[in-house]
């Protein structure tokens, strides 16, 4: 059984800092490209960052600069480092992997950003 947990939401000020955590297991994580998504309200899920199983990174445009995407094989776990966080960075953000040929989705950490 594959299983994605999410941790690390909450409620942060505007230039606040918040770490999100992905705990896996039931995957060979070592080998598993791993990703961040993002879904407000009324909206549709959007991409946030990825991390391959080398290391090599993406973000979307809106992030760049400001979060950090990393991964720890020996935990199994992938991390999203969100910094100068912004109002329109409200969601929920979800980890996403594929494995054996299927999409797996955490149940997402609820984030949200304060003037």
């Amino acid at each position: 059984q594959v299983y994605l947990v999410e941790s690390g939401g909450g409620l942060v000020q505007a230039g606040g800092s918040l770490r999100l955590s992905c705990r896996t297991s039931g995957i060979n994580f070592s080998i598993s490209r791993m990703a961040w998504y993002r879904q407000a309200p009324g909206k549709q899920r959007d991409l946030v960052a990825t991390i391959s199983n080398d290391g090599t990174t993406n973000y979307t445009d809106s992030v760049k600069g400001r979060f950090t995407i990393s991964r720890d094989n020996a935990r199994a776990t992938v991390y999203l480092q969100m910094n100068s966080l912004k109002l329109e960075d409200t969601a929920n953000y979800y980890c996403q992997t594929s494995w054996k040929s299927q999409n797996y989705w955490g149940r997402g950490t609820q984030v949200t950003v304060s003037s």
